[in-house]
């Protein structure tokens, strides 16, 4: 439809490690808005990938230089963590225990962004959540 916005998208980490490293590891409806869609990382995300680095499952053996490369080298915005995050990370309800995640549920509240995740639980924060 001419003339629509495109999506306000915030990605969650795994899905901004695959749209850059494993794009066939997304879902359809995600996979399909990227390319259009007003795409933003997170802070958070570059946190998360720090904190799991040395473990076996890391998505990212090497996050600071990954994300110099592929998130600020693209030019990939990147959303910083707001004290009006923080706030309204403390009115969510113990729905979720991931801290990554929770934060990306503040901010894809307060800044009216659909969040791109695999993980449907979110949704029941009352945010929009695709994959």
């Amino acid at each position: 439809m001419a003339g629509t916005p495109p999506p306000k998208l915030l990605l969650d980490t795994h899905t901004l490690v695959w749209a850059l490293a494993s794009p066939e590891r997304l879902g359809r409806k995600g996979a399909k808005l990227l390319p259009q869609g007003d795409v933003v990382a997170s802070a958070a995300n570059l946190w998360e990938l720090v904190l799991k680095a040395g473990k076996k499952d890391a998505l990212v053996t090497e996050p600071v230089r990954w994300w110099a490369r592929y998130v600020t080298g693209t030019g990939i915005t990147v959303l910083p963590i707001r004290t009006a995050h923080v706030i309204a990370l403390a009115q969510l309800p113990e729905i979720h225990k991931d801290p990554f995640d929770r934060i990306l549920v503040a901010q894809a509240i307060c800044e009216n962004r659909v969040l791109v995740s695999r993980d449907a639980v979110l949704a029941r924060y009352g945010v929009a959540v695709i994959w």
